[in-house]
Parts: C-alpha cells; sequence; structure tokens
C-alpha cells in the first residue's frame, strides 16, 4: 500500500512563506520512478494543478497562478517531495495534495497521478 503524508501546511499571513513536504512511505513504492505533483482544493471548488516535478527532475511545471511564487522540488533519497511556497495570498487558501504518477513528464491533469495523500490545510489570512 502506497502512502503519501503531507505536513507543514498552516495558518500565515498574506505575503508570508510555508514549505509543504511530502513522504511517501512503503516499502514498494519506488519513489524515484515516479512524476510528483501538487494539488489544491479550495471550499466549494474543484481540485485544481498547481505544481509537478518529474522523476529525473528534467520537467517542472507550474500553474499560471503560483508561478514564481512556489517551488517544487524533490530528494528521491528521502523519497520527499517539497512545496516552497512565498508570497502567500488569501487565494492560496486551500487543502493541498501530493500526488504520485506515472504519466508523462508534463503531468498537469488529475488523472496523470495514481496516488494521493489525505491533504493539509493551508490558510491564508489577509
Amino acid at each position: 500500500q502506497v502512502q503519501l503524508v503531507e505536513s507543514g501546511g498552516g495558518l500565515v499571513q498574506a505575503g508570508g512563506s510555508l514549505r509543504l513536504s511530502c513522504a511517501a512511505s512503503t516499502l514498494t513504492f519506488t519513489f524515484s520512478t515516479y512524476n510528483m505533483g501538487w494539488f489544491r482544493q479550495a471550499p466549494g471548488k474543484e481540485r485544481e494543478f498547481v505544481a509537478t516535478i518529474s522523476r529525473d527532475v528534467g520537467a517542472i511545471y507550474y500553474a499560471d497562478s503560483v508561478k514564481g511564487r512556489f517551488t517544487i522540488s524533490r530528494d528521491n533519497a528521502k523519497s520527499t517531495v517539497y512545496l516552497q511556497m512565498n508570497s502567500l495570498k488569501p487565494e492560496d487558501t486551500a487543502v493541498y495534495y501530493c500526488a504520485a504518477g506515472l504519466a508523462g513528464n508534463r503531468a498537469v491533469r488529475l488523472y496523470d497521478y495514481t496516488y494521493w495523500g489525505q491533504g493539509t490545510q493551508v490558510t491564508v489570512s489577509s
């Protein structure tokens, strides 16, 4: 059973920063072979793409809404993917999910991912 566990969410003022982490925990999950992504879902809205990083770190994509403010990275030795979020805005408030998949490098769609974490809440106050 693949388990992805997010951490690092919380309450922050607008303009602040948070760093989310997502650790993969399973003996049968070869983290380095998966593309990893971050998605978010605000209340009453659909889950949306935030960022993705390919298995070899060769391809990184961001949603336009976070480009220049968020940075995705991964540490294959630690089976962990990160999302550094700077200059946070109230509209960034959402539950953030990490996901793992084996689709092509430009994995920006929900169905590009097979495994999902339980999510971590990020709340940005104005």
